[in-house]
């Protein structure tokens, strides 16, 4: 039988890009690669503004003239048809990304504000309804609309996600709602998930707890299929997001408690003391990291158990407590990153896997000698940070190398978005997926921050002229359009290459699952904010913390600053406590000396840019 034609074939695709020119029933645009599309529209052609999560979608049909214009950005999706040898693009769906007002309509402030609210009151409603927040009645599993699948079991990780997402929706928002409910996620946590081991003086995290119609069954090692049987190092680290973010805010000291008992099991079960950095399991009875037990886990050290302490609670427990144990474990994470995780040889994918000498693994399950896209854009966001806070030349190094090799590697140059894994070594001139084409939820936020937190620390364009503030632009315009679900809210798992939800099985059909909840779409709302509307816009933003009558923060100092930020670029304005004025704060410090107090504090603080500092 011969082949199909191809020009008898269908299929339809996104172009996403610059528009150069038009001339009313075709226009041209300059992809983000920089080949220039024809695109032509039809006379049922449909178009509309970017619109926000939660909000209505406003169509610019009428005049599609008046918007694509040269310098709009676009994306636009239709049929496209082999015509002599080429391809003859038709736009059926046009979103315009911004106006003549506002070239990009997710910088408008407060877009990313209200993103976070609009993300919060979906995974309040999915879970609690409009009652109280009863975690007894948590599920892990929620679909696509927020109902619960079928299953009653509550996973550590996914809740203390949740408990992050609220706890930064009230940091945002001043909603007292929000922060009830983390308070109540943080505390159920620490009733039913924790164990305690006295002798050892840690505090650990059990999987998951079933609380079916029968007995409840604690579950305490990992039964995730690439953690079966262990305790993931990456486990315990997530299990402390929302603990962290939630002392953050009050203050409360039980919370801390725990919280310094699970750093302890870093340090002294995890760690290798020897030869740095931290193992990724250990035996869930002697907590043992060379255990035969573990089986290809044994002696292991990955990403995960090295890089994800830094995001996922160690910056935020340092800008907590000021505390230099943290620095110095934070400095540590970072050394063992830069000179450990970078390949020697010159390809441009980080290693993730090692054995516990360091030498890499590139056998161990489906990891090989791959490179997951987020985990390299994670590594160039948080040296960033880093780099802020201590200074070294090494991360400034990584991170710029980082940054300027990755957009030609993992990100698609055509329709816009961020890839998923790759293999570390090029094939027929590319770096080829390993399964697929589509694009995740939370490696588009890596995008985003990696290169925002370029422009807010380094300037919009940055070393070697790479243009810091296009890429994050470009990177949250496809990840507004495309992955946050205006029927139902939240956002979707994955896209696939144009754009269209992938939804068809497993965790990608849901929006509560063993990988996903409220963290990376929260920290993204929250951190775009810091980095786009505080340190690249100029816009003030107002924090709100609620410190507990029993507060322990060091030296009764409340400290106010969003992320680590470049050094003297930002000051504090105002306090409000209570809704009243309050002047015992250390405008450059960012530090509050709240006053003892029998009842809860409100505490608004207001941050500016100050421009003197750059």
């Amino acid at each position: 039988m011969s082949a199909e034609p191809l020009a008898t074939r269908t299929m339809s695709d996104t172009v996403g890009g610059y528009v150069v020119a038009g001339d009313g029933s075709r226009i041209r645009v300059r992809t983000f690669g920089g080949d220039v599309v024809s695109l032509h529209l039809t006379d049922s052609t449909d178009a509309w503004l970017l619109p926000n999560l939660g909000a209505e979608r406003v169509s610019v049909t009428g005049r599609l003239g008046d918007e694509l214009v040269p310098g709009r950005l676009i994306f636009a999706y239709g049929p496209a048809y082999v015509e002599a040898g080429s391809v003859r693009h038709t736009s059926q769906e046009i979103v315009v990304v911004g106006s003549a007002a506002e070239p990009y309509l997710f910088e408008r402030p407060g877009w990313w504000v209200d993103q976070l609210r609009s993300l919060a009151g979906f995974y309040r409603r999915a879970q609690f309804g409009t009652g109280p927040a009863d975690f007894a009645a948590y599920r892990t599993g929620i679909d696509l609309a927020g109902a619960r699948l079928i299953g009653d079991r509550q996973e550590t990780d996914t809740l203390a996600r949740l408990v992050y997402g609220m706890a930064t929706a009230y940091l945002l928002t001043g909603d007292a709602d929000f922060l009830d409910v983390a308070e109540r996620g943080a505390e159920y946590q620490q009733r039913h998930l924790r164990v305690v081991d006295p002798e050892r003086a840690v505090t650990y995290w059990q999987h998951a707890l079933d609380v079916g119609p029968g007995p409840r069954r604690a579950v305490l090692a990992s039964e995730f299929g690439d953690d079966a049987g262990a305790l993931a190092a990456y486990e315990q680290i997530y299990a402390l997001v929302g603990l962290v973010q939630t002392y953050r805010v009050t203050g409360d000291p039980a919370l801390l408690a725990d919280i310094e008992g699970t750093v302890r099991l870093f340090e002294t079960v995890y760690a290798d003391p020897r030869r740095g950095g931290y193992y990724s399991h250990v035996d869930p009875v002697e907590l043992d990291p060379h255990a035969a037990s573990l089986g290809p886990n044994r002696s292991r050290k990955n990403w995960n158990s090295v890089g994800d302490h830094a995001p996922a609670y160690l910056f935020n427990l340092y800008l907590a407590t000021g505390e230099e144990r943290y620095r110095r474990m934070l400095e540590h994470t970072f050394d063992m990153i830069v000179e450990h995780f970078p390949d020697p040889t010159g390809l441009p994918l980080v290693r993730e896997r090692f054995h516990e000498d360091w030498t890499p693994d590139t056998g161990w399950g489906w990891q090989q000698d791959r490179s997951v896209v987020g985990h390299n854009l994670k590594i160039v966001w948080n040296l960033h940070r880093m780099q802020a806070l201590v200074g070294k030349a090494e991360y400034r190094a990584v991170a710029a190398r980082l940054a300027a090799d990755l957009p030609a590697i993992g990100r698609d140059p055509y329709r816009g978005g961020w890839y998923d894994v790759l293999h570390r070594r090029p094939h027929r001139g590319r770096h080829e997926f390993v399964w697929h084409d589509r694009k995740a939820w939370w490696q588009q936020e890596q995008a985003i921050l990696a290169y925002l937190s370029g422009a807010a620390h380094h300037g919009s364009v940055g070393p070697g002229g790479l243009d810091y503030l296009r890429h994050a632009r470009e990177a949250a315009a496809f990840y507004n359009a495309f992955f946050l679900d205006q029927e139902a809210g939240g956002v979707y798992f994955a896209v696939q290459a144009g754009g269209i939800p992938y939804l068809r099985s497993g965790d990608e059909r849901a929006k509560g699952s063993h990988s996903m909840s409220m963290y990376h779409s929260a920290e993204l709302a929250y951190l775009a904010t810091v980095y786009g509307d505080l340190l690249v816009r100029g816009e003030p933003l107002d924090l709100w913390f609620n410190p507990r009558s029993d507060a322990r923060f060091p030296d009764g100092l409340l400290r106010v600053a969003p992320d680590v930020l470049p050094r003297g670029r930002v000051r504090l304005e105002r306090v409000r406590i209570d809704g009243t004025d309050f002047t015992d704060f250390d405008p450059a410090g960012l530090l509050v000396r709240l006053p003892r107090s029998a009842h809860r504090l409100t505490v608004q603080a207001t941050l500016r840019a100050d421009d003197r500092g750059r």
